[in-house]
């Protein structure tokens, strides 16, 4: 499937998304009251920076993406120490086998490299699923949409093999006389020397009242477009993702109706894989008793920015300008804006009637 180029431009899509924004382990403030950042507990390295020796956080979570994609399912081992988590290494999805027990919990077989495989209980697997039917296992996307992806490689290889052979269709090659079997040969490889090659596009001489003619093709056989157009479509429909974001506009668009549709891709693409990614860690990650009031959190703000002019008008809006009681402080627009506090910044302002 990844040789296909839009499958791996919506797995893309979809990876580049969620690796780029900060991923933190955030605490939550007395009588929830909001969060803050929680950089002393343990899990807030391994997510936010360091995952493994090898892998940075949005390297991990790239890879994690790319298996859920295509298998819908991703693994990771549990490397622990005292109880507490210190690395996660990620696990080829092909060498994990999933088993339900009679009591509901989970069991998972793992294949190493040197061929020896090991059961190990579910406490030590973060298992991060995609949609699934039968709640313990993801389904397979990609299974699920073979004919979509097969006709896409199909039409492809079609079109590949029409553009090798000059665009040039297959003929007949007609006589009035009875021709021995090796005679046939003989005149198969003689076709093949005049139409192939240097000699394609020239004339083709025939004599001994021989008469070829060649077959009909028309203009959408030779370029498959709307068919192309269609399958890569299709294929975004069975990820979830707009075809803009991949590079593919159907229709003519302007700037306005660019951003709206990046807009749409975090609200209605990214936005459910990220709660999805954070409700796992709080469970699977994040669930022991001195987790207690924790929480992982994916900063979605740095996508969601529109345009200096827009965010400034908001950001007047919001420390009071106009009259309207202010509901920010310069200090917390300064975050969004990754801009150091200032003295005095954490008061809201008093309503302004300019």
């Amino acid at each position: 499937a990844l040789d296909v180029s839009v499958v791996y431009a919506c797995i893309r899509a979809i990876a580049n998304g969620i690796s780029q924004v900060p991923l933190r382990v955030m605490r939550e403030l007395p009588d929830g009251k909001g969060w803050e950042p929680a950089p002393e507990h343990p899990l807030y390295k391994v997510l936010n920076r360091k995952p493994n020796r090898w892998q940075t956080s949005f390297a991990m979570r790239e890879t994690m993406i790319l298996h859920l994609c295509l298998t819908g399912n991703a693994f990771f081992y549990k490397n622990m120490v005292r109880g507490r988590v210190k690395e996660l290494i990620p696990l080829d999805p092909g060498s994990v086998s999933t088993t339900r027990n009679p009591d509901y919990s989970l069991t998972y077989m793992i294949s190493g490299p040197d061929g020896r495989s090991m059961t190990v209980p579910q406490s030590v697997v973060w298992h991060v699923r995609g949609p699934s039917w039968d709640t313990w296992r993801g389904l397979d996307p990609v299974r699920l949409a073979r004919e979509t992806i097969g006709l896409t490689i199909a039409t492809e290889n079609t079109q590949s093999e029409l553009h090798a052979n000059g665009l040039q269709m297959a003929g007949t090659y007609t006589t009035t006389e009875k021709l021995p079997p090796d005679k046939y040969k003989q005149i198969q490889a003689w076709i093949a020397a005049q139409v192939g090659g240097a000699n394609r596009h020239k004339p083709f001489v025939i004599d001994s009242g021989f008469t070829w003619t060649p077959q009909a093709m028309t203009g959408v056989d030779s370029q498959h477009l709307e068919t192309r157009k269609f399958q890569v479509e299709q294929i975004c429909h069975a990820f979830g993702v707009f075809p803009p974001m991949i590079g593919h506009a159907g229709q003519s668009m302007t700037f306005a109706s660019a951003e709206q549709v990046f807009q749409a891709h975090v609200v209605h693409t990214l936005a459910p894989w990220v709660q999805r990614l954070e409700q796992s860690i709080d469970n699977d990650l994040l669930d022991g008793d001195e987790d207690e009031g924790f929480s992982a959190h994916f900063n979605m703000n740095s996508l969601l920015r529109g345009a200096f002019k827009d965010r400034s008008e908001g950001y007047s809006k919001a420390l009071g300008s106009g009259g309207s009681p202010a509901w920010m402080t310069p200090n917390e627009i300064r975050a969004i804006e990754d801009m150091n506090p200032i003295a005095g910044g954490d008061e809201l302002p008093k309503p302004t009637n300019i």
